[in-house]
Parts: C-alpha cells; sequence; structure tokens
C-alpha cells in the first residue's frame, strides 16, 4: 500500500504576518460580495489608494501653488483648468490600478524586470532624490502652518516627525489607510475659507462655464500654469498608489472600485484645490503683493478677510497637505526600495519581519526633518529646485508607465485599448512639454516676456 509523503517543512511556503493580515482583509472583501446589501460596504473596503494618492499630492507646496494662483488673478481661466489637469491625474493613476491588479507586483519591480537593472536603478535613485527633497518641503509647510499658532519651528518638526512613526508603526495596512484617509479629510478645511471669503457667486459660474477673464500671458501666468500642473501628477504617485494596491491585495475584481476610488480623490483633491484659489482671492479684489509668500503668510495675510477661523483653517490645511503628503511620500520610497532589492515591503508587516522596509520610511523622513531644522538651510532655494525636478522627471515615469501598461504579457485583457492610449499619450505630451517650458523658464527667466 502506498504512502501519502507529506511535504517537509523546507518545502512549505511559510506564512508571515502579512499574509494572515492580508487574508483576513479579503475575505471581508468577498463576504461585503455576497452580502445582499454590501454595495456600501464594499466601497469603504476598497477605497484608500487612490484617494489618498491624490488627496497626499495636495501637499503643501501643491496647496500653496493653487492659493499663489487665486491670489495673483483672481476667479477665473485658473479654477476650471485646476479640474482639468485632475482629469489628467485619474487618467494616469487608473492605470497604476491595471498594473497592480494584473500583476501583484509594485511599480518598480515591474520597472527593474521589464527594462532591466540600469532602468530599475535610473527610476528608483529618481525617486529617491525627488521624493527626499519633496519631503523636505512638507516639513516646510508644516513647520510655517504651525508657526501661525506659534509654535516653534522645531517641536513643530518634531511633532510631525512622531505622528509620522505613530501612524506607520501600526504594522496594520488597514489601519494605516484608515487614519491617513481620516487625516486626508482635512485637507477639505480649503471649502469653509472659501466660504468665508464671501465669493460672487455668478463670478464663480462663468469661470467655469467661460473660462473666463483669461490672464494675460507673461512669466508669472505661464509659471504659475505650469507650477498648478506639477501640483498635479508626479513620479511618487505612480508608485505609491500601485504598490499601496498590491499591499491592500486588489485583485482583477477590484478594478471598478479601484477606478471609483482614485476618481473620487481627482475629485476631493480638485474640489480642494480649487476651494484653496478662491479662498485667496480677497487678496487679489485688495490688490495684496502675494508673489513672495510662504505658508503661514498666506493665512496671516488673510485675516482681514476671512477672519481668524478662516486663517486658522487655513493654515492647518497647510499642516495637514505636509503631513500626509509626508506619510505617502515616504512610504513609495520605501515600497520601492524594498520591491528592488526583494526583501519585505508591506505595511501589514511585524516590525521583526519588515524593519529594512520601517527603518527606511523613517529614515527618509527623519533625514527631510534633519534638513529643515539646518540653521540657514537655503529652504527657498531647495523648493525651488524640487519644483523643477518634479516636472523635468515627469516625462521618464510617464513612458516607464506607457510601454509597461501596454504589455500583454503582463498586463493580459487589462492592457490599454485605443481610446486609453490616445489620452494617455495626449497626457503624457501635455506633461512633457509642461516640464520642458517649466524647466526652460526657471532656468532661463529671461527668454518669456515680462
Amino acid at each position: 500500500m502506498a504512502h501519502t509523503v507529506m511535504p517537509s517543512s523546507q518545502e512549505l511556503p511559510r506564512v508571515t504576518s502579512e499574509d494572515l493580515k492580508r487574508a483576513r482583509d479579503r475575505l471581508r472583501v468577498a463576504q461585503a460580495r455576497r452580502h445582499r446589501w454590501g454595495k456600501l460596504s464594499l466601497l469603504w473596503l476598497l477605497i484608500g489608494p487612490g484617494v489618498l494618492v491624490m488627496l497626499g499630492e495636495n501637499d503643501a507646496p501643491s496647496m500653496l501653488s493653487y492659493a499663489a494662483t487665486g491670489a495673483t488673478y483672481g476667479p477665473g481661466f485658473f479654477l476650471p483648468f485646476i479640474l482639468v489637469t485632475f482629469l489628467m491625474a485619474f487618467i494616469v493613476q487608473e492605470m497604476t490600478v491595471r498594473l497592480a491588479a494584473a500583476t501583484h507586483r509594485g511599480h518598480a519591480e515591474l520597472i527593474f524586470e521589464r527594462f532591466g537593472p540600469f532602468w530599475g536603478a535610473f527610476a528608483l535613485v529618481d525617486l529617491a532624490l525627488g521624493n527626499l527633497m519633496t519631503l523636505v518641503t512638507e516639513f516646510i509647510g508644516i513647520r510655517a502652518g504651525l508657526g501661525f499658532f506659534g509654535v516653534p519651528p522645531v517641536l513643530a518638526v518634531l511633532l510631525a516627525l512622531a505622528v509620522i512613526a505613530l501612524v506607520v508603526l501600526t504594522r496594520r495596512y488597514w489601519t494605516w489607510e484608515r487614519i491617513g484617509l481620516a487625516l486626508a479629510t482635512f485637507n477639505l478645511v480649503f471649502i469653509p475659507v472659501a466660504v468665508l471669503a464671501h465669493p460672487d457667486p455668478g463670478q464663480l459660474l462663468a469661470a467655469f462655464l467661460t473660462w473666463q477673464p483669461i490672464p494675460r500671458w507673461d512669466q508669472t501666468t505661464l509659471l504659475l500654469l505650469l507650477a498648478d500642473i506639477g501640483a498635479t501628477v508626479t513620479p511618487w504617485m505612480l508608485f505609491f498608489q500601485q504598490s499601496a494596491s498590491v499591499d491592500k491585495g486588489v485583485t482583477g475584481q477590484d478594478i471598478a472600485h479601484g477606478r471609483l476610488d482614485t476618481a473620487l480623490g481627482a475629485l476631493l483633491a480638485a474640489v480642494a484645490g480649487i476651494a484653496t484659489a478662491i479662498a485667496t482671492s480677497p487678496l487679489f479684489a485688495h490688490h495684496v503683493n502675494a508673489s513672495s509668500f510662504a505658508g503661514a503668510d498666506f493665512a496671516r495675510a488673510l485675516l482681514p478677510y476671512v477672519g481668524r477661523v478662516g486663517a486658522s483653517l487655513f493654515a492647518l490645511g497647510i499642516v495637514e497637505a505636509g503631513l500626509l503628503a509626508a506619510i505617502t511620500i515616504a512610504s513609495s520610497s520605501a515600497y520601492a526600495f524594498g520591491e528592488v532589492t526583494r526583501q519585505p515591503h508591506s505595511l501589514n508587516r511585524s516590525w521583526r519581519e519588515g524593519w529594512p522596509f520601517y527603518c527606511v520610511l523613517l529614515v527618509a523622513a527623519g533625514l527631510a526633518a534633519a534638513v529643515v531644522l539646518i540653521p540657514n538651510a537655503p529652504l527657498e532655494f531647495i523648493v525651488l529646485i524640487v519644483n523643477v525636478y518634479a516636472v523635468l522627471s515627469m516625462p521618464p515615469a510617464l513612458v516607464f508607465l506607457t510601454v509597461l501598461v501596454n504589455d500583454r504579457e503582463i498586463m493580459g485583457e487589462q492592457a490599454n485599448g485605443s481610446l486609453a492610449n490616445v489620452l494617455t499619450v495626449t497626457v503624457t505630451l501635455l506633461i512633457c512639454l509642461a516640464g520642458l517650458v517649466y524647466g526652460i523658464a526657471t532656468v532661463f527667466p529671461g527668454l518669456l516676456p515680462s
């Protein structure tokens, strides 16, 4: 009689805490799908990466860019333009949802495997440098926002770093994601500030219907136009949403909800961005020169027009924008590092199992915080370099993404169709052109009309 040979313990794959936690999350999703009234529950379970990436991109520099737009031009052309930029962001980020669902692998890992070690290393170094510089700007925003309330710079930065550490070390993707979503809702505090600014409803309606008034096209207009584009789509977003979707366990069945999650995030982020531009429009109406304003400067300048409550909400919004972005951007660095080095890279891992992942995340945030605290550090120069670096690094990232999402060997039926490719190529060309013009305009400002 033949005996069944049981595999040895060495042949069995080891079940990790990551596997168990993700399995529990997927079980809840499966139960919601079977439940007759489970549609809302299913939506609640599956939203997350899309909302976080879009509202995370509404970071401190981005909100200040929208604030500068409103203060410089008031309601008009830029309000519907901001909405269009987030439509572009949706087109780009939706592809990361399909990549995650089809491959179950992160963005950095796919680039490394599809394009080879050289381009994989290029993408990783490009992301690491861009993320580190961007993280510095987030801590600058946090410091400025809390400074409005009299919090000393050192304490403001340390408090932010402590919050990031506490959120990350929950060691549970679901908990981390829900805390992030709760924090993201505070990005909407710019809406009541916009209401307190008492905008003219007719003027707002005319702006969205006619894109009027159109500003005079000079150097300032072009730079703000390009800055608003750069405030919407950046490389870290591609890496973050795909990796977070994989960590969440997204499958092919979840793609429709992933699109809805991304669309909801884009809509909320656009509303918050537009509200920020409306909130600062009183500065335009009263001829306040905001060309050299930083985070807390806008809040202080708005005091006579939106009151103490409105100004405080504006400052808190800048703090939230920097804090959420710091959490998501640092996570994208850690995900990419883990994917390329084949180290555990999940927020479902215990500290013992995933310590390299957590160390990269916390060290990235810690380095950025330390730079902000260096006496006489050239922070304004860093902000300028970040803006230029972000728009110039986006074209290669979009090329990688477009090639990957058209590779039917890895994408199968989820590969781009004709319409998706037309939209993708159009957005890529527009962002490449914007990046090129923005880089030239920043390095050689004399070439533009004054």
